[in-house]
């Protein structure tokens, strides 16, 4: 009888692995869109082309169609907003990706920070947080930037 009820809850009510993943890569989503919608609110505006250059980099960095891009942006307002810090979302990056791909992510927050020709203090603090919570060395923090930079 023990047997049968096990067998009836890992078949039943256990996680499915590929649900877990799914959930998982959603959240990592959800944590990148949301660093960087927090970005176009740095300065104190929310300008247009910051948020142009975020809905790009969140379709092209996760290959999303603009419906999905839009819905992904809407979640991650949501996420933000309801933020009390940046370690939450960090620490979901820190354990899915790799330095390369921390690197990217710190590349798009300064192209979203520079899209509008204008760099806010409060837009470098920002990035030099993240940088710092991703563990991306100064030097790839210095290049990230140039490459952004020469990118706009």
């Amino acid at each position: 009888m023990l047997k049968q009820i096990k067998a009836f809850f890992r078949e039943h009510l256990a996680p499915d692995e590929h649900e877990t993943a799914e959930a998982e890569k959603h959240r990592i989503r959800l944590a990148v869109g949301a660093l960087l919608l927090e970005m176009t609110r740095m300065d104190g505006e929310i300008r247009p082309e910051q948020c142009a250059r975020v809905e790009s980099a969140i379709r092209d960095h996760f290959g999303l169609s603009s419906d999905e891009t839009r819905q992904l942006i809407e979640m991650a307002e949501a996420e933000r907003h309801d933020a009390t810090d940046y370690f939450q979302f960090t620490s979901l990056i820190n354990g899915a990706y790799d330095p390369e791909q921390k690197q990217q992510i710190i590349e798009q927050l300064w192209a979203v920070a520079l899209a509008n020709d204008e760099l806010h203090r409060y837009e470098e603090y920002l990035v030099r947080k993240v940088a710092q919570l991703l563990h991306v060395p100064h030097g790839a923090f210095i290049a990230a930037k140039h490459r952004a930079s020469d990118s706009s």
